[in-house]
């Protein structure tokens, strides 16, 4: 039988447990053992505090030096029908009165540095703005659509070069021209950022138009295969490598992107990644100036003032009475 634990005994199977050493072998010597009585009063509150089944055995380990002042570390093992679970780590006080468990992350790394925007078409401002945008998109998505028509133009023009912005591919499986408009854009983003996002404007605006259903597919993927086109008209681009790529819909790209995503739990769109700080769905857009303020204020950058409170509608005035005989 598998050791399955649920939900509310996450304080066992806590993942920060690899961070405090719950892997490493335990020393042979039993000068740290706990007495009978110290071993039962750790396991009856684990058992009770954590909800473990009776049949569920518990194996204590000698106590070891941990890296809390004041506290030791046990390892603690559940087996049950032959299987053993992962070890855990608990911090047991010097005095024996105190039992404790602690997440331990290690944030040495800069969390802009989680997700990156190389290799992908940018807008607003250079590649090393003080705060870097990520977003997880689906052109097909009619809520990334929304997202896009009304975040970036009011982030752009408050912000200025301060972001920088970049997508990343995140068709979704019910979508079903998501990935031939994915590949289309990068397609033509392979030679221009500028085509990449006029393109992406442009299918944002109006997907709606191109329909969702499977009789509709052959004629939306038509449609965007001509769009491609003609934005690499304008632009000018290599129209044999253009074409050449439309033609291919090697989607290699695409999939690495969702696996990305993936990754870091994007599991919906729209999603953004704002210097590694996530956020999902369709927030207020204060919401997301008080992340970019916060994101600036740690890179030493100054956030530009707040825009204006668009001023309250005027309430209808009451009409005045009416004079006997008017």
């Amino acid at each position: 039988m598998p050791i399955v634990l649920k939900p509310f005994r996450a304080l066992i199977f806590s993942l920060a447990l690899a961070a405090l050493g719950c892997h490493a072998q335990i020393p042979a010597e039993t000068s740290g053992k706990l007495s009978p009585e110290l071993a039962r009063r750790v396991e009856v509150l684990i058992r009770s505090k954590s909800s473990v089944p009776a049949d569920f055995d518990m194996q204590i380990s000698p106590r070891t030096k941990s890296d809390v002042p004041g506290f030791d570390q046990i390892i603690v093992t559940f087996t049950a029908d032959g299987k053993s679970s992962k070890p855990v780590t608990f911090l047991l006080s010097a005095d024996g009165k105190t039992l404790a468990q602690f997440n331990k992350y290690d944030i040495s790394k800069d969390p802009k540095l989680l997700v990156s925007g190389d290799g992908r078409p940018g807008r607003g401002g250079p590649a090393n703005a003080p705060v870097l945008i990520v977003g997880f998109d689906d052109l097909e998505c009619p809520y990334c659509a929304k997202m896009h028509e009304q975040l970036f133009p009011a982030l752009t023009q408050r912000y200025k070069d301060q972001v920088h912005i970049v997508y990343r591919d995140f068709p979704l499986d019910q979508h079903p021209w998501a990935v031939r408009a994915a590949i289309d854009t990068n397609c033509v983003g392979a030679q221009s950022a500028t085509g990449y996002w006029n393109l992406v404007d442009y299918i944002h605006a109006h997907a709606a138009e191109m329909g969702g259903d499977e009789k509709s597919l052959a004629r939306a993927n038509d449609t965007l295969d001509s769009l491609a086109r003609d934005e690499g008209k304008r632009q000018k681009l290599n129209s044999d490598a253009l074409n050449a790529c439309i033609v291919k819909q090697d989607d290699t790209a695409v999939k690495a992107s969702t696996k990305l995503g993936e990754s870091l739990g994007v599991d919906s769109t729209p999603a953004l990644f704002i210097n590694g700080e996530k956020i999902e769905g369709a927030l207020p857009l204060e919401y997301v100036y008080r992340m970019i303020d916060n994101a600036l204020i740690a890179s030493g950058q100054t956030p530009p003032p707040p825009p204006p409170t668009p001023p309250a509608p005027a309430k209808p005035e009451t009409p005045a009475a009416t004079k006997p005989g008017n």
